[in-house]
């Protein structure tokens, strides 16, 4: 986008990118009340902004515990990216397949189960929302207990290769081309398992069979034929299309939050967090955008440059939330 920046101007285009919720409403959000703080004379030393697009919970009702409003295999290799963020002055890298074994239990609000995980490049974002004085900013994912766990399961085994296989041959069953993936003795269950043993992190003998359970469930220790796709990652994610789309009157969950460890001039340090939950996906991101598209439009760049790099910050002509 910042590529075409300078065509877009001498064509007299505007181009309204990033109006989902993340991103889209997290940078407003986040824009918003940095500046609110620096008019008041205040720093904000941490950031935190985590988010999460999930099935309600009476609707992650698999073992995966996740439900796809957006392509499986997108879905499945953004959890592979790896993360860089500021930590007490730090920059700390989380390498891709490190990434699902940092998730940690985050508490949001009372009856939800989440964990998070840091998202990609955080490090842009101190000079992106004009917070110098930052020493520690992360932006992060959320996703219920158990998926980060069965998603690193699926990436120690080899399932999210996305390189075209050429052994992969209609008739083979799940179990034979797991067999292959993994370099089991055999396509019997009890090898198939004993080799996940050996390939795979479980934190305790419960998470050991929660992951097992989810392979099983997936279909990978059977002797059914799947459709094959070239790749082992586009033929997991057609069968994870067919078993964690949305049913009819299933409803999905968005969960945002921001955090802000803030020093105000006396020298007094605040932490304080606010977000936004139970909004439905289908109504912040794709072709339904109404909250998120009013809410860019009411946004008006202050400086000549607008955000990012903005002069003076963007100021919003009503409240967000």
């Amino acid at each position: 986008m910042r590529e075409l920046d300078a065509e877009a101007k001498e064509a007299g285009i505007t181009d309204l990118n990033e109006v989902g919720v993340d991103p889209g409403v997290d940078h407003l959000y986040a824009v918003k009340t940095i500046d609110e703080v620096h008019e008041k004379g205040g720093k904000v030393l941490e950031f935190y902004s985590y988010c999460g697009g999930l099935p309600a919970p009476e609707a992650a009702n698999n073992p995966l515990r996740f439900k796809f409003s957006w392509s499986p295999r997108g879905a499945l290799l953004s959890q592979q990216n790896s993360a860089t963020f500021l930590k007490d002055g730090e920059e700390v890298h989380i390498s891709n397949k490190d990434l699902m074994g940092e998730a940690c239990p985050y508490h949001f609000m009372d009856g939800y189960s989440f964990v998070a995980y840091p998202n990609r490049d955080s490090v842009p974002f101190r000079e992106a929302y004009q917070i110098p004085e930052a020493h520690t900013v992360i932006r992060g994912s959320l996703r219920y207990e158990g998926t980060p766990a069965l998603v690193r399961a699926l990436i120690d085994i080899g399932w999210l290769d996305t390189e075209i296989k050429p052994w992969l041959k209609d008739g083979m069953t799940w179990a034979q081309i797991h067999q292959r993936v993994t370099g089991a003795a055999s396509p019997t269950e009890p090898d198939l398992i004993a080799r996940a043993d050996e390939l795979c992190h479980f934190a305790s003998p419960a998470d050991r069979q929660q992951i097992l359970s989810g392979l099983r469930w997936m279909g990978l220790f059977s002797d059914q034929v799947p459709n094959l796709h070239g790749s082992l990652l586009d033929t997991l994610s057609a069968q994870l299309q067919e078993l964690c789309s949305f049913q009819p009157g299933e409803r999905d969950l968005v969960m945002l939050q921001h955090k802000f460890v803030v020093e105000w001039k006396d020298g007094t340090q605040v932490s304080a967090a606010d977000g936004m939950g139970h909004q439905h996906i289908a109504n912040n991101v794709g072709y339904r955008t109404p909250s998120p598209l009013r809410l860019s439009c009411s946004a008006t760049p202050t400086g000549t440059q607008g955000w990012p790099g903005r002069s003076g910050g963007i100021k919003l002509t009503e409240r967000m939330f």
